[in-house]
């Protein structure tokens, strides 16, 4: 692709003002041009905002029907174009193609979900102290909101923002990740296909430059951010000194907790899953295991065997499960996080003797022994298929080992006895709580979020998106 991609901006694909890009080349192939990136100016930007400042006081007042009618045709856009936006996904952000495949599924269930939302009661009938009052509660929208994404999930973690803000009455200015703007941009044109009306969607590419100028708009009401910690600690200033509402998603350190009873053979492959899937690369990936010792040896056996048999690329190949980390930046990072801080290998860190996986930036999944919930290892989020393991004596043990970490978003407990996980759902200090399954992945129709530092607070997706995305106001009528 020669021309730089276009931004789209009040319902019109338009060139960036400046000439500035960023090329952006396939993960899993160096030599593979996807797309030339705009960097997106503080002019592009304000005209972002401007069109879904003026696109909001129409929006606001069209019915919940016809916001729930308008998310439905998006959702049938994004169907029809399921196998080019699949291959796009893989292409750019080195997802091998079965779960790009699975994520444009999710895309659309999501827009079909809030299209039900959109058509949900929007407030409450509340009693009032004066016999002859009717008091009630009404949602407003905020008004305009900005959401900056990540790439990992170019689909679906824009629409399950974007979604939500448009059914509740908001307008969208939507900057994504730089690493994910070819994908964008086809999702742009299938809310171009679906008809959205002119500055409820709105898409500005750039760098943090471009992000900056967004988030300092006096006319943007909300924040929604996914990324890392120091950034998002960024976002949460920003939006506090000016009074805007924010929610940020900041990623995780994700724990799998072996107990001595359980199913090792599940234990084994669900970690394996979670851990190397996608390179390690979503923010709900398994980073640490802790093994009860009793089990510590035949579990470590079973989790290599389970590790061995996820292949490795190339993306487009249906049976890959493994593909290459985002950049070579991100690659020489990992490397050097393992550098600065060694731990003793117990399996893996080899890539396979191939030509291919010369091309990319491949890396080999391993799992290390740490000495310790303080190793930096353990409390450092890698985002690659990286796993740390930490040996328990007990249950009460493994527990504060899995807690001893500045995150607090997702994790499991593998075990047979009922009353060993209501000990663990009591305990352990994360928002995703599950057992007997991996720590990825949530139903769009779930809250979504963590604790600690994790997140924000708020919780995204689900019904529980509304309490971000509006705000109450209390009626009270006399006669």
């Amino acid at each position: 692709m020669n021309d730089p991609l276009p931004l789209f901006i009040d319902g019109v694909f338009r060139a960036a003002v400046d000439g500035e890009t960023r090329e952006r080349r396939s993960p899993s192939d160096s030599a593979d041009l996807v797309a030339r990136v705009p960097i997106g100016s503080a002019e592009d930007v304000a005209a972002a905002v401007t069109a879904a400042q003026v696109a909001f006081s129409r929006w606001r007042t069209t019915s919940g029907p016809a916001r729930a009618e308008a998310l439905y045709r998006w959702g049938e856009r994004i169907a029809e174009r399921s196998e080019e936006l699949a291959q796009a996904i893989a292409r750019e952000v080195g997802k091998p193609i079965g779960e790009a495949r699975g994520e444009v599924t999710r895309a659309t269930v999501i827009c079909r979900y809030y299209a039900g939302e959109a058509v949900r009661d929007i407030g409450e009938v509340i009693p009032a102290q004066a016999a002859d009052a009717l008091q009630l509660t009404l949602r407003d929208p905020l008004g305009p909101v900005a959401l900056i994404t990540p790439w990992n999930f170019p689909l679906a973690i824009p629409l399950w923002k974007a979604a939500p803000a448009m059914a509740f009455g908001n307008t969208v200015v939507l900057k994504p990740s730089e690493l994910s703007s070819w994908v964008t941009h086809l999702l742009a044109e299938t809310a171009h296909a679906a008809g959205l009306p002119a500055g409820v969607f709105n898409v500005v590419h750039g760098d943090g430059t471009t992000g900056e100028a967004l988030l300092g708009s006096a006319a943007i009401r909300g924040i929604s951010f996914t990324g890392s910690q120091a950034v998002g600690r960024r976002v949460s200033a920003m939006a506090l000194e000016r009074g805007c509402r924010a929610q940020t998603e900041m990623g995780g350190k994700n724990v799998v907790i072996v107990a001595k009873d359980a199913d090792l053979d599940r234990a084994a492959a669900l970690t394996a899953a979670g851990a190397m899937r996608y390179a390690g690369q979503k923010c709900t990936a398994t980073s640490r295991v802790v093994v009860d010792r009793a089990v510590e040896a035949e579990f470590l056996a079973k989790l290599e065997s389970a590790v061995a048999a996820l292949p490795l690329g190339p993306v487009d190949d249906p049976a890959a499960a493994i593909g290459p980390l985002i950049t070579p930046a991100s690659r020489q990072r990992i490397a050097t996080a393992l550098a600065t801080s060694p731990a003793p290998l117990i399996f893996g860190g080899q890539l396979p003797d191939d030509p291919r996986w010369q091309r990319g930036n491949w890396f080999a999944p391993r799992a290390l022994r740490l000495d310790g919930p303080q190793h930096p290892l353990a409390l450092q989020e890698l985002f690659g298929p990286v796993l740390g393991v930490l040996v328990a004596d007990d249950l009460d043990h493994a527990i504060a080992l899995a807690n001893a970490t500045p995150f607090g978003l997702s994790a499991s407990l593998f075990t047979r006895d009922i009353a060993t996980a209501m000990r663990y759902l009591r305990q352990i200090e994360v928002g995703l709580v599950r057992v007997n399954g991996d720590t990825t992945g949530v139903d769009p129709h779930a809250p979504f979020g963590g604790m600690k530092g994790s997140s924000s607070g708020s919780r995204e997706q689900g019904s529980a998106a509304r309490e971000f995305y509006t705000e109450i106001r209390t009626v009270q009528i006399h006669p």
